[in-house]
């Protein structure tokens, strides 16, 4: 009997309305992702794929469909509950890091720990952040940190609930592409170690191709 999917998406669509004008930005989505598996979105600027993403992880609210995190139907949570799902078991990367300046690397990585609450494993994170190339840098601020090494604390703090699910946003648009391969590999290499699944939104078809799954978007709709 295999797993049940840990992110099930059924005709998901999204419109945005303004007085008596309507924009559907994401119409008709449906796919499975079974635990550990890769999933690839890919499609133009404005295709939809953010948007997409955003709904799979309960950032935004579907007008139509459901999305199924970890057996949590996340339309049918409030805002706290949704936020609990994702704090359980999600982990993210962002193309702008959005790491907070006033901390250090360290801190940084220590932020969804102790969100969880209860206490703080600093080990598991030490070693993340030296897995990622970065033992010598903890206590670094994100100023004092190139781009890459800052998505590398990304990437660390992303790991260290251990989610069952990692959404990447664009993760490598903001590097050099010597940059962009090595933090890629970093987050295949994790992925797998992990056995975590990873939905990845990527302009980069190379980077896409990594994956197992592959969804085109244009016009907010699914392409073959």
């Amino acid at each position: 009997m295999s797993a049940a999917p840990i992110l099930s998406v059924r005709n998901l669509a999204k419109t945005h309305r303004n007085g008596e004008s309507a924009l559907t930005v994401l119409r008709d989505v449906s796919f499975d992702l079974a635990p550990g598996d890769t999933l690839a979105i890919v499609g133009p600027s404005g295709s939809g794929k953010t948007t997409l993403l955003g709904l799979c992880a309960g950032l935004d609210a579907a007008t139509q469909g459901t999305v199924t995190l970890a057996g949590r139907e996340l339309g049918a949570l409030d805002e706290d509950g949704r936020a609990r799902v994702r704090n359980d078991h999600v982990g993210f990367i962002f193309q702008n890091f959005q790491l907070l300046p006033t901390l250090t690397a360290l801190e940084n990585v220590l932020v969804p720990l102790e969100l969880r609450g209860g206490g703080v494993p600093r080990d598991r994170a030490v070693e993340l952040l030296r897995k990622v190339g970065l033992g010598e840098r903890l206590g670094h601020y994100p100023a004092q940190l190139s781009g890459g090494e800052q998505q590398r604390v990304a990437l660390a703090r992303a790991f260290v609930n251990r989610p069952q699910l990692l959404f990447a946003d664009e993760p490598t648009g903001n590097l050099d592409g010597d940059t962009a391969h090595l933090v890629a590999d970093m987050i295949f290499q994790l992925n797998a170690e992990a056995g975590t699944a990873l939905v990845l939104v990527t302009h980069d078809l190379e980077l896409a191709r990594r994956c197992r799954q592959l969804i085109r978007l244009k016009g907010g709709a699914v392409v073959v």
